[in-house]
């Protein structure tokens, strides 16, 4: 089994186009359902990447869906950090004064 990415805590993955992803799964042909159980998330969850309803998911997902499709995970996805996470940065914090 190949060895995934440790992400830093408050990673997420943003899709970068559904037209992309539907390109991909055309491409392998892929239902909703084949990616869905290919990658461990509902068919649900696939259609709205599709549709632009959802456009980010975890890093865990990101590279099951990437790997499923046979690409690397930055040719579907780019990685962003939430707010939270950058909570350790001295520029970030603010003083008590």
């Amino acid at each position: 089994m190949k060895q995934r990415n440790r992400w830093p805590k408050g990673t997420w993955m943003k899709l970068r186009s559904a037209d992309t992803l539907r390109a991909l799964m055309e491409q392998d042909k892929f239902s909703l359902g084949r990616l869905a159980r290919y990658s461990g998330c509902s068919k649900g969850f696939i259609s709205h990447l599709l549709a632009g309803r959802r456009s980010s998911c975890t890093p865990d997902l990101a590279e099951r869906i990437a790997e499923a499709l046979h690409v690397p995970t930055a040719v579907l996805f780019d990685p962003r950090m939430s707010m939270t996470g950058m909570s350790n940065d001295p520029q970030k914090r603010t003083s008590a004064a």
